[in-house]
């Protein structure tokens, strides 16, 4: 029975070299890649003349998220490697965890943008506390790491 691993994915660089490293490292693994879409990120949403609306907030985010899964397809596609995809709603670190509990997943890579000091403080970090409550192991791709293309 392969391993399956999972990959948060955001599009961001750091996202894309986490999906490049899990596709030329677990190359006999089932990828599934997640992208959360976070309801925390809607309330800069302009709706119909300023106002603000929950609906096509959500919409809009839909819309994106689809983007960025149809990119992580493209990246795989490169590699000649099926993945399976997944959107979720809720907070980033939690859903990836959830995720990963649910999907029995053994191992997850993620991207980290490698703040430090006050901004890491302020903004907190999704890395760390994957890391702390994964059910498995976790890679984490720091900012600037290469990876095997």
């Amino acid at each position: 029975m392969s391993s399956t691993i999972l990959v948060a994915f955001d599009d961001s660089p750091q996202a894309t070299a986490a999906l490049r490293h899990a596709l030329s490292t677990y190359d006999d693994a089932a990828i599934r890649v997640l992208y959360v879409n976070d309801p925390r990120q809607w309330a800069g949403s302009d709706g119909i003349d300023g106002i603000f609306s929950a609906e096509k907030a959500f919409e809009r985010s839909q819309e994106a998220a689809n983007e960025v899964i149809a990119a992580a397809t493209e990246i795989a596609a490169e590699y000649d490697a099926e993945i399976t995809t997944a959107i979720e709603v809720g907070t980033v670190a939690e859903t990836i965890i959830t995720d990963a509990e649910d999907h029995d997943v053994d191992h997850i890579v993620l991207g980290s943008h490698g703040r430090r000091g006050f901004r890491r403080f302020l903004l907190g970090s999704v890395a760390q506390r994957v890391v702390r409550r994964s059910p498995g192991s976790v890679t984490v791709i720091r900012e600037g790491t290469p990876t095997a293309d």
